[in-house]
């Protein structure tokens, strides 16, 4: 069980640097040739792994559909969900745009109503309203000016978590090998990356600590700490205990940004937090009561 915990405490810690590396990376790196190159990389890890593993042998048992369902589920989960993501995070702080992606939970419990059909509950409700709350917290301040300049950010990075959010479900629904299946994904996000960056970039060549960047990006935060997070699940006695602590991810990022981008940390920021973690969490230990 011990080993479960260091697995997921592991993943988080590789997860709160995502915010503030790709905001550094994007900063002098065109978004589609940033998302790209980590994918591939992320591939060729879990490629690697599955080699050793003999589960690549599981790619020839696939139908049709199957590869169609796990290239729509790396164009929804990660392509376009990066995409967006990237798109707000060059116009918002590294913590303003984690905090927002973190609305995903709700959008998984949103989207888990009409396609799993799972009921709407009273305490679904409030904690929607909850993380809702968040958003506005979050959108408020700065001024006129400066809450105009950033509302397409925040409008893409919450399109970014109803991406996620829908894909976990869809996912789940599929039902098929995670370590193959998420080979896939970063193989198609790579792909839609490469296409959508020849048409609208001009790539840059990459240098010096650049490719530490990506390095840690697409093999540790990306592939690496994915696979301890499943480890850790498919390990535990009690999955909600190991998959609360993915909550920390946002906090943990807010001390990453202030860190190494010089972020300071705004009191809305951490309100808009508050909500949106709290309504989560609400939820989460609200069901574990009601099952209890």
């Amino acid at each position: 069980m011990k080993k479960n915990y260091i697995y997921a405490v592991t993943a988080v810690l590789l997860w709160a640097t995502v915010p503030a590396l790709s905001k550094w990376l994007i900063s002098g790196i065109p978004n589609m040739e940033t998302l790209s190159i980590s994918s591939f990389l992320a591939f060729l890890f879990l490629l690697l792994m599955n080699t050793a593993n003999g589960t690549v042998r599981k790619l020839k048992h696939f139908s049709l559909r199957e590869y169609l369902i796990m290239a729509g589920l790396g164009f929804l989960g990660s392509f376009l969900y990066s995409a967006l993501y990237y798109y707000g995070l060059a116009r918002l702080s590294s913590q303003e745009a984690c905090i927002l992606n973190y609305l995903w939970p709700i959008m998984l419990v949103l989207f888990s109503c009409p396609i799993l059909k799972e009921k709407m509950s009273a305490v679904k409700i409030t904690a929607m309203g909850c993380c809702f709350t968040g958003i506005l917290i979050l959108s408020a301040g700065g001024g006129g000016g400066a809450s105009a300049s950033a509302a397409p950010g925040i409008v893409s990075c919450i399109l970014a978590a109803a991406c996620y959010g829908l894909f976990s479900v869809l996912n789940k629904k599929a039902n098929l090998d995670e370590n193959v299946s998420m080979m896939m994904v970063w193989l198609t996000t790579s792909v839609c990356s490469l296409a959508a960056g020849m048409a609208s970039e001009t790539w840059i060549p990459i240098r010096g600590m650049q490719w530490a960047g990506f390095l840690w990006l697409g093999i540790l935060a990306d592939a690496a700490a994915y696979l301890l997070w499943a480890l850790a699940l498919k390990g535990a006695r009690n999955v909600a205990s190991i998959a609360n602590l993915a909550y920390l991810t946002p906090v943990l990022s807010l001390a990453v940004s202030a860190v190494f981008l010089k972020e300071k940390i705004q009191p809305r920021a951490v309100g808009a937090l508050a909500f949106i973690i709290g309504g989560i969490l609400f939820q989460v230990f609200a069901q574990r009561r009601q099952e209890g």
